[in-house]
């Protein structure tokens, strides 16, 4: 079974993508950035802080599936300018340290608005205990 959800964000139809896609135990989160609820971009010109409110949406993201930060299994990380690699590896690490997923960071040619500087996709793994045999 495959399950979708949007986050309501307009560009989602315009695009024809989802924001989560539940697939048996495997959560997709579609790329996310650094942007609030109101539209707007959090963190301009801060590379680390945009890596950090990208994580947050992430996790709400997951949150709204019964996943967490903790399933995360793989990141895929993408930047504007990879010379700043530092402060978007140092965000992730303090998000995902004590269950650090599988994780590549990738330099962009550019993101859907300028202003954005990074954009993080993430799969999570939701293992559910299997039923005891015989029962």
């Amino acid at each position: 079974m495959i399950e979708r959800f949007g986050s309501g964000a307009p560009w989602e139809s315009v695009a024809g993508y989802s924001r989560v896609v539940v697939v048996g135990d495997r959560v997709l989160v579609a790329g996310t950035t650094a942007t609030l609820a109101d539209g707007s971009i959090a963190c301009v010109g801060d590379a680390g802080g945009q890596a950090r409110q990208a994580i947050v949406n992430i996790a709400a993201a997951l949150d709204g599936v019964g996943a967490a930060l903790s399933d995360v299994v793989r990141t895929r990380i993408y930047v504007t300018d990879i010379s700043r690699w530092e402060e978007v590896a140092r965000a992730h690490g303090e998000a995902f340290g004590a269950a650090p997923p599988v994780a590549t960071m990738v330099q962009v040619g550019a993101l859907i608005d300028p202003r954005m500087l990074v954009e993080i996709e993430a799969e999570a793994a939701l293992l559910r205990a299997a039923a005891p045999a015989g029962r």
